[in-house]
């Protein structure tokens, strides 16, 4: 979804308004977007807490919080104006909430619940610091959240963060999710706001259309709805596209299981792992029953033809035992759509890339094995990256990792992911990628929806097994995300 600027922003809702929208109406609509955003995010009622200013954004909070209150959620209000100083909308809906509970402490008794803070402080025209009485309310909404584990959702971009640049001032509010209101902001892409937006997803608003143009997109949900096809009732596992995987080593024998799992997991009909004669027996007891599991002597022996979709690199080293090359000559036997990954990409690394960029490539490298690929452009911004990688390769798909992911490809915008936690940082996330995008080639997607989609999958099954499963960011593990895909497809389809 492209982005518009603060100023274009107020001139496309001016626009909405000689349409005949009103100021209240999108307030209502933007309020309920934002409520059940909410509410798919948590498994169970908790408390929600409208911290708002002045303005229409603090309005905004005020809608979502009676929609939640009307799902079971208790809600309460923190506000440092009195009601002179509120505007004409905002004060309107607080009446609407009757005896809500203003600036009153938060009840003991519902912490072992979810408690969210909705940052409504400020909307997107606001430039520097936060300023009294907001700067004492952002204190006390980041104090909640370290200390007592609140969740703190933003209407828009967090308070205290430019709109335009990400430039992020004194005092900003740091959000855990930022719910941006019919377009999306460029300041939420900025490298330098990442710690302050936390996950990103739009709420679109019919009255305020998200423009098709710019050089950087954001990949929610909204946005990849309807690229996977629904299955008909005669699907097969033939039709749900056949995966061939080379992964894993002594040592590293997790890396081919969970790139495995993350195939299966994401609805490839069927999953064959090769192994050599030493790891065969070793993998064997580890894998899901449903991969197969195939010995070989030598990568030689692989025939691409026989899949939809490869996965290459997860846990093979470095270094190739095989004399004859084999390594080098599988990849020059790959037509089909292959992700390469970890591995695979630092051989290339030591290799030389220009010879293997290939149109049918999908390349996976976090930050330390993009710079070994492509030393030139260690100290750019990722996006600049990003952007050169495509002017550079024709077709060649590019998931850059990171905090937030970004996949690029000639051509096209750079689609910008803003799934997941920093539970995430831990050994084997990157394998389950890579079996999901193989997955999702193997049944017909693009390369570039492919990868895509996969960013959004694993970034949301995450969130989804500490919001739904149970984990937290310190105990979450790769195996998790797997376990956690199924509510990420469903998800995606609500």
């Amino acid at each position: 979804m492209g982005n518009l600027g603060c100023a274009e922003m107020r001139k496309l809702e001016e626009r909405a308004f000689t349409k005949g929208a009103t100021p209240e109406g999108l307030m209502e609509k933007a309020g309920r977007g934002v409520a059940r955003a909410i509410m798919r995010r948590f498994s169970c009622p908790g408390m929600a807490i409208a911290c708002i200013g002045s303005g229409n954004n603090g309005g905004d909070a005020l809608v979502a919080i009676r929609y939640l209150a009307d799902a079971g959620w208790k809600i309460g209000v923190r506000c440092m104006h009195t009601s002179s100083k509120l505007g004409v909308l905002p004060r309107k809906k607080i009446r609407e909430l009757g005896d809500c509970p203003i600036n009153e402490p938060v009840p003991i008794s519902i912490l072992d619940k979810p408690v969210v803070l909705l940052d409504g402080l400020l909307g997107i025209g606001a430039d520097g610091p936060l300023r009294p009485p907001l700067a004492e309310l952002a204190t006390w909404m980041n104090d909640m959240r370290n200390s007592q584990s609140a969740q703190t959702v933003a209407m828009d971009i967090p308070s205290g963060i430019n709109g335009d640049t990400g430039e992020v001032y004194e005092g900003a509010v740091k959000a855990d999710l930022t719910l941006t209101i019919g377009v999306p902001k460029p300041g939420l892409f900025a490298s330098a706001a990442v710690n302050h937006t936390g996950s990103i997803e739009l709420i679109p608003l019919a009255e305020l259309p998200v423009p098709n143009g710019g050089d950087v997109r954001l990949n929610d949900v909204h946005e990849l709805r309807g690229i996977l096809p629904r299955r008909g009732h005669d699907f097969h596992k033939g039709d749900a596209g056949r995966v061939g995987i080379v992964a894993g080593s002594p040592g590293m024998l997790g890396a081919a299981v969970l790139c495995a799992t993350g195939a299966l997991r994401s609805g490839a009909g069927l999953v064959t792992l090769f192994a050599d004669d030493a790891t065969y027996p070793l993998l064997a007891p580890m894998l899901p029953a449903e991969v197969m599991l195939r010995s070989i002597s030598s990568l030689a022996e692989i025939n691409p033809a026989e899949f939809d979709a490869f996965a290459l690199g997860p846990g093979i080293g470095r270094t190739s035992k095989d004399s004859d090359g084999s390594f080098w000559a599988l990849l020059e036997r790959m037509s089909i759509p292959t992700v390469i990954d970890a591995d695979g990409l630092n051989r290339i690394a030591d290799a030389g890339t220009e010879k293997w960029m290939a149109p049918h490539f999908v390349l996976t490298p976090h930050p330390g094995e993009m710079v070994r690929l492509f030393p030139e452009w260690a100290g750019l911004d990722r996006v600049e990256i990003a952007k050169a990688f495509a002017q550079r390769y024709d077709r060649t798909t590019l998931l850059l990792k990171g905090a937030h992911t970004l996949i690029a490809r000639s051509g096209s915008a750079v689609y910008f992911n803003a799934t997941g936690n920093s539970g995430m940082a831990s050994g084997g996330q990157g394998d389950v990628l890579t079996g999901i995008i193989s997955s999702l080639l193997a049944q017909g997607l693009e390369s570039q929806d492919a990868a895509r989609m996969g960013a959004w999958l694993a970034g949301r099954a995450a969130e989804l097994a500490i919001s739904h499963g149970g984990e937290s960011v310190q105990s979450l593990v790769a195996g998790d995300v797997c376990k956690g895909l199924g509510l990420a497809f469903n998800d995606m389809g609500s």
